[in-house]
């Protein structure tokens, strides 16, 4: 599921060459989900680690995200006395 997700946003990501040469990626409609890199590759890479840790940091909060759904097997909560 988280992956799913993931990888599914990555395929929106934005890239574009900065005139220092460095790479700058983005997945829009995702506030605060950006990076930048000196090489293309590095830049993809902490796109996506960046979008994880975002995820991670929604999920802890109870924020909803678009597009993504936890299902919650309400069994597990209750406590058996």
């Amino acid at each position: 599921m988280l992956s799913e997700f993931i990888i599914k946003k990555l395929k929106t990501a934005k890239y574009k060459l900065l005139k220092d040469g460095a790479y700058f990626g983005e997945v829009a409609g995702l506030n605060g989900v950006w990076a930048s890199a000196k090489n293309l590759e590095d830049c993809r890479k902490e796109l996506k680690e960046v979008l994880e840790d975002w995820l991670l940091l929604k999920i802890r909060s109870h924020e909803k995200v678009s597009g993504f759904n936890i299902k919650v097997d309400r069994r597990q909560l209750v406590k058996n006395a």
